[in-house]
Order: structure tokens, then sequence, then C-alpha cells
């Protein structure tokens, strides 16, 4: 049986790059607070933003896809699911609802990752929500030529249960030692979940859940604002190395840890510092939308285009952006370079 013992995350021999980025995630945990209380209207247009997104990334990381459209509408609640995808989109919704507003009631425990494993399941109508997997599975991967093979094979199912409680109760003792960092912890235990691989189906969509649940849970809120969902999608390369490293060895507690460590936290970063990026401060004055767009084009060190901007300042509409830079050009503070769907800007120095 597989042994869960997240000691050495406190024997003081720890990478120096993972205590560098977990004082970088801090520090800017910290700023990211500081503003969320003074401009509170922002971080809610950032949130409706950014749940959208996750929805769309999470599903689409198990190429589960449909229209941006249409994951708007059933994200807002303005249209019932269409097709079978749809119905997995809107049951990640549900689940993705149930850990932003309840994650201080919601805990690493086999009752709620059970319940919200069901609810992520439900609209979609899977008799197996909720319940631990009653087959054998493996992991599988693809090469080049389209030959299969076994990647990893994880815990029996008649292991499952007695595995997720020896899991659950690990975590829980090393998050009560004070000499542990949550930040470590948190990915030894997402990467545990995902080599347990307890249910038949929806068991890398629930473990990005688990991960925003354990975050929030210790402050780290970033992925409310920034979709973590969506850095991993787009770096899901990285991710997957990472946890293919990760897990070699692991049935015979024999796996590092540290390039999953490594790869969470670093995506956890790139959410800090991308909302550092969508809430710029100019000089201390009120950040209005307007403000945002100016320090966005004055701060790049490059042309930028209208569409990088709005990838950058998601809750700000491409309307608003282009009669900011239009203002700005005829102000003479930026100029523009080319024509069209090449135009970029600068600023004038």
């Amino acid at each position: 049986m597989r042994k869960f013992d997240y000691s050495f995350l406190n024997n003081g021999l720890l990478p120096a790059r993972l205590v560098n980025l977990t004082s970088g995630i801090t520090e800017l945990k910290t700023m990211a607070r500081v503003r969320k209380d003074e401009y509170a209207k922002i971080f809610t247009e950032l949130e409706a933003v950014a749940k959208i997104q996750s929805v769309k990334s999470s599903n689409a990381i198990e190429g589960i896809v449909t229209s941006d459209d249409r994951i708007a509408a059933i994200v807002s609640g303005r249209s019932a699911p269409l097709n079978h995808n749809e119905a997995d989109i809107a049951g990640y919704r549900d689940a993705l609802n149930a850990v932003h507003m309840g994650y201080e009631y919601i805990d690493f425990r086999e009752s709620d990752i059970l319940r919200l494993h069901e609810t992520m399941m439900s609209i979609a109508g899977y008799e197996f929500g909720g319940k631990y997997k009653t087959e054998d599975n493996v992991i599988l991967e693809v090469d080049a030529d389209g030959n299969r093979r076994v990647r990893f094979r994880p815990i029996p199912a008649r292991e499952v249960k007695q595995a997720m409680e020896q899991l659950e109760l690990a975590y829980l003792d090393a998050r009560n030692d004070a000499n542990i960092n949550q930040l470590l912890l948190i990915p030894c235990v997402i990467l545990d979940f995902l080599c347990i691989h307890p249910f038949r189906d929806g068991n890398g969509r629930l473990s990005r859940l688990l991960s925003l649940l354990l975050l929030y849970k210790n402050g780290f809120d970033a992925g409310k604002y920034v979709s973590f969902e969506e850095q991993i999608n787009n770096y899901k390369g990285f991710y997957y190395e990472a946890l293919k490293q990760s897990s070699d060895g692991w049935n015979a507690n024999e796996n590092d840890y540290f390039p999953f460590i490594e790869n969470f936290l670093s995506t956890l970063y790139m959410c800090y510092k991308e909302l550092d990026k969508r809430f710029a401060v100019v000089n201390g004055k009120k950040i209005t939308k307007k403000s945002r767009v100016e320090v966005t084009v004055l701060n790049s060190l490059t042309p930028i285009s209208k569409s990088e901007i709005c990838k950058i300042l998601p809750d700000v509409s491409p309307t608003t952006v282009e009669a900011v830079l239009g203002q700005m050009v005829k102000s003479g503070n930026i100029k523009k370079i080319g024509d069209g769907r090449n135009s970029r800007y600068i600023k004038i120095v």
C-alpha cells in the first residue's frame, strides 16, 4: 500500500528555487489583498471573466469543448446545455461556484470530495458521480505514430477508499505542522490525488477544483481573478511533463514531488503576475479602466496591439480600449505603428 508522508517538507533541504517562488507568491498575495480591499468592484469584474476562462480551460484540457459564446451563456446561466459536452461544462460551472462561494465550509475530506465530484458530474447524468471507481483503470499515452502504452497504473479500485482515507489524514497531519509551508504541501496532495485516480472519470477536473479549494483556504485566491486552469491549459505540455516526472516510482514510494511542486507554484506565480498586470496602478490615483489601459501601453517596452491589451485587461471592452488608444495618440503620448489588424502602439520617448 502506498504511504503518504509529507515530513520531507520539513527537513530544511528544500531547493532554493522553490523557496524563492513561495516568497515571490507571498509578496504578490499581500499586494493583491491591499488592492482588493480598496477596489472591490474591479475584482468583481475580474472574477466574472476568470470564471468563464476557468470553466472553458479546465474542460478543454480534457477535450471537452464548445464555442466561447456558448460557454459564456452556460456560465452566466442564460442558457441550458444543449449537448453532452455542454452538460459537462455546466457541471464544472456548478462545482466551481461551490468552491468559490463555500470554500470556508468545504475541506479536503472524503464527504466533501465526493460531493464536489457528484456536483460536477450530475448535469451530464453520470450514474457514477460522487462514487469511487469500481474497476481498475490505467493512464495511457499515445506516441507520434499513434501507438498506445500504459504510462501509469493508479491505485486498484479495491484500495481506493483506504488510500483516500490515508491521504486525507496525512494532509490534515501535515497541515497542522507549523514548520511545513502550505504552498509546498498543497501540490504534493494534489499529485497524490491524481496518482490514486479515485474516480472512473473527472479526476483531472476535480484535481483543479481541489487545487483552488486548498489555495483559497490558505488565502491564495489569485485563481479567482486570473484563471488558474487557463494557465495550466496554456502550458499543459510542461504540466504533463512535471506530472510524469513526479509520478514515476509513485507506487513504490520512490517518486520525486519537486517537479510537480515547481510547476504548480510557477502556475500560481503566473496568476499573481498576470493579476498585477491587469490591475495597474497609476501614481496612486483612482484606478479607472481608462487609466489601466493607459498604464498598460505606457509600461510596455515593445509595441503592443489592441488585442494584447484586451487579453491583459479582459474586463475592459475592446471599444473602451480603442477609444483610449485614440485619445492617447491624439494627445501625443503614444504613436501608432502599422494599420488595421497589424496596428501596434508604443510610448513616445
